[in-house]
């Protein structure tokens, strides 16, 4: 009987991929997996000990946070060339981000914090977003679930 297939943990499919890239000689891939690699390897150094699943995927939110805002300040500086190259980024990175909730998930876990926080007013907004960004956990953009949280406290009772 042989042994189910073991996914690799993402340090290990990160290393994978540097090496594929390499090969390939996929330079702004492989530069990319290499910035990731680094702030993956400073978290570690800040923490005195190696990341979690969970704390991989928040260096990449932060990381695929860096590119958007880069890119917005690339395209509206007037720099498409160097835009484009940060979204590209950008689509590297989220390939290590758990899938995206849909607006239908996001707003039921929205429903499901403004009850469990018994929030009813806009002042609450703080209660709500802590509850729906720990269990979503980079599965959703902070600016959507504040839009989303903004929505129903401000539209709801």
């Amino acid at each position: 009987m042989t042994p189910p297939p073991t996914t690799p943990n993402p340090k290990e499919r990160l290393a994978a991929e540097m090496r594929d890239a390499l090969r390939a000689g996929e330079k702004l891939r492989l530069s990319t997996l290499r910035l990731l690699a680094a702030a993956v390897k400073n978290r570690e150094v800040e923490l005195r000990r190696e990341v979690s699943a969970d704390e991989f995927v928040e260096v990449v939110v932060r990381q695929v946070k860096q590119r958007k805002e880069a890119a917005e300040a690339y395209g509206s500086g007037g720099r498409p060339e160097l835009a484009e190259k940060e979204r590209t980024e950008q689509a590297i990175l989220e390939t290590y981000l758990p899938e995206q909730l849909s607006e239908e998930d996001l707003s039921a876990l929205v429903d499901e914090a403004v009850a469990a926080t018994g929030a009813s007013e806009p002042g609450d907004l703080g209660k709500v977003m802590g509850y729906v960004m720990q269990r979503a956990r980079g599965r959703a953009d902070g600016r959507a679930v504040q839009a989303a949280v903004r929505g129903r406290l401000g539209a709801g009772s």
